[in-house]
């Protein structure tokens, strides 16, 4: 039923064409805790985050804090289990550079409620399922397979009760390898699903890429465009705004955003 009305108010809408839908998740920011309003450069972006800084949906400030082991970003402590290997880190600090700075992630880009991870205190938005390159994330299990932690999801069940996140009462700090056991289930994972295993590797320009030479430009520009081009199911849409206003005047799919 909510899909039907979502197709007829797409239909309704005079200005809602295919390619108003593809622009629409094409350089964007998402409405989330820390996110500039509209992606553009920085001139300097602090450490691994510097390979957004020509064009960016965070700020220098930000970038910073994506570095630290306890932030204000989210208070959230890497080493909740031991201190995190340097070599695993760098890969949690870079997810986190991608989260926070990239304008490539709008196929990706899903409504939330109040209250979810990283969101507004309203709601907001998050990623889900954005296919991240095969080599990253094996490279990113590789690195952390010896690590210890606590918890499959990180996005939720911790004891804040201290204001930053530590391990739930009864909890065992077990190696990456025994709770995430294999690179696909670090990546799908660790953040509820935010990212999907892609099959395929860096070369195809059909996944998206932690890790990339600055000197050759950013690659994932051409990968959302590619998916909001419609030639591969991108995940849920990120509708125009007259149609996410038409929807929310129909009370029967309301609790479906």
């Amino acid at each position: 039923m909510a899909a039907r009305w979502l197709l007829v108010l797409l239909v309704a809408w005079p200005g809602a064409t295919g390619a108003t839908v593809r622009d629409s998740v094409l350089n964007v920011c998402m409405d989330a805790k820390h996110h500039k309003a509209e992606p553009g450069p920085e001139g300097e972006l602090y450490g691994q985050c510097s390979l957004w800084k020509d064009n960016a949906c965070c700020t220098a400030n930000t970038s910073l804090e994506a570095h630290k082991d306890q932030s204000y970003l989210y208070s959230f402590n890497w080493d909740h289990c031991g201190v995190m290997p340097p070599r695993c880190k760098r890969h949690f600090i870079q997810d986190t550079c991608l989260y926070e700075c990239s304008p490539n992630l709008g196929p990706w880009i899903d409504q939330v409620g109040a209250g979810a991870p990283h969101s507004p205190p309203g709601g907001g938005e998050r990623i889900l399922h954005v296919p991240l390159c095969r080599e990253d994330c094996e490279q990113w299990w590789e690195d952390c397979k010896e690590a210890f932690t606590c918890k499959e999801n990180w996005h939720k069940g911790w004891n804040w009760t201290s204001g930053t996140n530590r391990c739930p009462r009864g909890s065992l700090c077990r190696r990456f390898s025994a709770v995430f056991p294999s690179p696909a289930a670090l990546c799908e994972r660790v953040w509820s699903h935010s990212y999907r295993f892609s099959a395929l590797g860096r070369a195809s320009g059909r996944c998206i890429r932690l890790w990339w030479d600055p000197a050759e430009g950013n690659p994932n520009a051409a990968v959302a465009r590619f998916y909001a081009s419609g030639a591969a199911p991108p995940g849920p849409p990120r509708l125009p705004v007259p149609a996410v206003l038409g929807l929310l005047l129909l009370p029967a799919v309301r609790g479906v955003l």
